[in-house]
């Protein structure tokens, strides 16, 4: 199958006032056409990160790509004219959804007023000559009402009611649940063929995380649309995801089909990860040890100051990916290969 979206060797540093921190190290991550992959992994493993450098949008001074390649249909992001890519590319083929919809929307405007902006430089209508950023570029009348009927009919897609009434409203009108439905819309308008979904439930209470879950699997499924869904449940991603990629400390671990990394998960971190799922009877076991600093990191692979299994070479090689049976990679110097038995 021929990848949407290859990483490939990808590195970046932050610099802070400590010192250098390698956030990413050299990070391998595909996503096939219609695929929905999760990006899993504790709290500060670099997964937003990645998703702020595949659609380059890092800090700048702050965040700086030391090598590798963002490959979106075989071309180098990385290496790409940066007005091509912003003009065809950002907010066009590969949209996002944040992971806090309380503050993605300014406060002072419509949200109709905020929405058609977004169409009038990323519409699918719209030709790539009309994609200048300028403020001044009038919107044509025939393209503002073809476009504000698609923003309506994707508002019902997303089941905001009255999408008419709605868009006259002021965003704190709107629940935490419709505003993240908003954001929804507002990546699926353009037509892009991969949306990036960073955490987009994390701010939302279980109830409605449950009811966004389905309709994005729902609207994905529909319309074809790749995602790569980062998020540190576990739950989340079986829900959604068709397979399921782990981060730790800025490096892959493994790579899965979903039903795979639940039944038969060979990494010892992964391992640890399902083992840290609270049990029926309430016990909750977590990871002993620390999460490394990123300033200094430990060599080898990064996991071995806190893995059972860890020997001398792990403590100085990094190791290289390997395949076993189905799809399924690890890097690991020594994957585990009985099936896991999870508490039902």
């Amino acid at each position: 199958m021929t990848e949407l979206l290859s990483v490939r060797g990808l590195r970046v540093d932050f610099v802070t006032d400590r010192g250098v921190a390698q956030v990413l190290d050299g990070l391998n991550l595909d996503v096939g056409p219609g695929e929905v992959v999760g990006l899993v992994g504790e709290s500060g493993c670099g997964k937003t990160t990645l998703a702020r450098a595949i659609l380059g949008i890092l800090p700048p001074g702050a965040a700086r790509i030391r090598g590798g390649e963002v490959r979106y249909k075989g071309q180098d992001l990385l290496r790409a004219d940066p007005g091509l890519v912003n003009d065809r590319v950002r907010g066009r083929a590969i949209t996002f959804i944040p992971q806090d919809p309380f503050t993605s929307f300014s406060p002072v405007f419509s949200v109709q007023t905020q929405i058609m902006d977004l169409m009038k430089w990323k519409s699918p209508r719209a030709g790539n000559g009309d994609a200048a950023p300028s403020p001044f570029r009038r919107y044509p009348r025939e393209r503002y009402r073809a476009d504000r009927e698609a923003v309506l009919d994707t508002l019902r897609a997303v089941q905001i009611p009255e999408p008419a009434r709605a868009l006259r409203r002021l965003p704190h009108e709107f629940s935490g649940g419709q505003r993240q439905r908003l954001m929804i819309a507002m990546a699926l308008l353009p037509r892009p063929d991969l949306i990036i979904a960073d955490e987009p439930t994390t701010a939302l209470d279980v109830t409605i995380q449950a009811q966004i879950l389905r309709l994005l699997r729902a609207l994905v499924k529909e319309r074809g649309v790749s995602v790569l869904f980062t998020t540190h449940d576990l739950g989340t991603a079986h829900e959604i995801c068709d397979r399921i990629v782990v981060m730790y400390a800025g490096q892959e671990m493994e790579a899965a089909p979903t039903d795979a990394f639940f039944a038969r998960p060979a990494h010892p971190y992964t391992r640890r990860l399902l083992a840290s799922m609270p049990t029926p009877d309430g016990e909750i076991r977590d990871i002993p040890g620390e999460v490394p600093s990123l300033i200094g990191p430990p060599p080898g692979c990064r996991f071995h100051p806190r893995c059972d299994y860890a020997t001398a070479e792990c403590r100085t090689a990094r190791p290289v990916p390997r395949m076993l049976a189905g799809a399924h990679g690890v890097c690991c110097h020594h994957p585990l290969d009985a099936p896991i038995e999870i508490d039902a």
